[in-house]
């Protein structure tokens, strides 16, 4: 605790942590405020709302399988703290095409021709500035951070990540389509301003050619990824981790409105107790470990994940209960029998799943040499971004076909099974170090 509290204070560290606070904050405040519109004013069938969640995770996720490869390279070669500036600027472009969207739709206007389609565009283009910010954000950290701060680091930025989804969340469903018009547009900007004053963090790979063909760099980082036994695992481990939040977020909007029978305020306080479990669980990780990478409590936390997704599960299951007007308001719905349990089932699978993840992405930079620690997390991006996308797909895909929603949550339950099996691998790999490679 004491040297995340240290850290903050360092200019190395702390111009960064904001830029990718505000990084995720916008993220999540833009694809907040555009999903809950679509689902509860423009449609109004629990198929098109799954479909629509489903296809919009989908978007913010393909551009890391299209150009991770690309990214990690860039980043490795070139000075990252040029290419964060160069990704601030364009945000600021991007969210005013999402706000004109935004703005026609709120207004009535061309919604399915013009306004929904701008939203869309602006979602995927978000996908591809964060699939070139997010190798940085990860890697940056052993050239600015000394060795025994990494683990801390790399759980405060995750940390940092999901308070940030929070308040995104939070505001993104309580303010008005106007206020989050504007709010995108100024965050950018803020952010902006903010990564001026992260440090220099010069190239530190001798290469300087990028190979920009998509398919050939991808078969690359595959093979750098699987060719290292302990980023193998990781990679991996942090990929079925990933569908299974692709899977859980894809259903937790319909779920709320359509089996809870909820409103969209109440859609968003489960996706902050979400993030805000995942922040608790980051920052326990690191005093439980005590600033050591490992992986020893990376598969009983997964597992535990498991148990208490069967449990929410079960109490959806049980949730009969009917609204007084046509959804519970935030305000009905904790004062329903099950409604606090439920929630804190979901603050602890989240919780679960930050004490999982952390400590495996503190692997991905420092398992490797520096000048190839872009590509190693690049690498988990890509391979984390097909997982998702196809954890989201077949979500969106079992709401079209009329898969039940709260059956749907049992697709999770195996993939804890996986990440739990390479999690406990990964501990075994790490155990054969010798203490020199450490």
């Amino acid at each position: 605790m004491t040297t995340s509290i240290d850290l903050m204070r360092r200019r190395r560290f702390l111009p960064l942590f904001l830029t990718q606070l505000f990084n995720a904050f916008n993220d999540n405040l833009y694809k907040n405020a555009m999903v809950l519109f679509v689902v509860y004013q423009v449609y109004d069938s629990p198929e098109m709302e799954t479909l629509i969640s489903g296809v919009a995770t989908a978007l913010f996720v393909l551009p890391f399988v299209l150009f991770s490869a690309t990214a990690g390279q860039l980043a490795d070669m070139r000075d990252k703290t040029k290419i964060i500036r160069w990704i601030k600027f364009a945000e600021i472009i991007i969210m005013a095409v999402g706000a004109t969207g935004l703005l026609l739709a709120s207004q009535g206007m061309q919604i399915e021709s013009l306004a929904i389609p701008l939203m869309f565009a602006a979602l995927f283009a978000m996908g591809v500035h964060s699939t070139f910010f997010g190798p940085i954000k990860y890697a940056i950290l052993p050239q600015h951070l000394h060795k025994d701060e990494v683990l801390a680091g790399t759980g405060l930025v995750e940390a940092g990540t999901y308070v940030a989804i929070l308040f995104g969340m939070i505001l993104g469903g309580a303010m008005p389509v106007m206020g989050s018009i504007i709010g995108v547009i100024a965050v950018a900007l803020v952010g902006y301003l903010v990564c001026r004053w992260v440090p220099p963090a010069p190239a530190q790979s001798d290469e300087t050619t990028v190979d920009w063909n998509p398919i050939r760099a991808s078969r690359s980082l595959i093979a750098f990824s699987m060719g290292n036994l302990e980023l193998r695992y990781s990679v991996l481990a942090i990929s079925y981790f990933w569908a299974i939040a692709a899977i859980l977020s894809v259903q937790f909007i319909p779920l709320a409105k359509n089996v809870l029978l909820a409103d969209k305020q109440v859609a968003a306080v489960m996706l902050v107790a979400f993030s805000a479990g995942i922040a608790i669980g980051s920052v326990s990780i690191n005093t439980l470990l005590k600033g050591d990478i490992s992986a020893r409590y990376s598969a009983p936390s997964v597992l535990v994940l498991g148990v208490l997704l069967v449990c929410f599960y079960g109490l959806c299951r049980m949730w009969n209960l009917t609204p007084s007007g046509e959804l519970f308001t935030v305000s009905e719905f904790v004062s329903q029998p099950l409604a606090l349990v439920l929630i804190a089932n979901l603050l602890l699978i989240a919780i679960a799943g930050g004490m999982f993840v952390v400590p495996l992405y503190a692997f991905l930079t420092t398992r490797v040499d520096k000048s190839e620690a872009s590509r190693s997390v690049a690498a988990n991006n890509f391979i984390s971004s097909v997982f998702m996308v196809v954890g989201a797909g077949a979500a969106g895909a079992l709401g079209f076909f009329g898969i039940p929603l709260q059956e749907q949550l049992l697709l999770s339950l195996v993939l804890c099974l996986f990440s739990a099996h390479l999690a406990r691998k990964l501990h075994a790999a790490e155990a054969l170090r010798t203490p020199d490679d450490a």
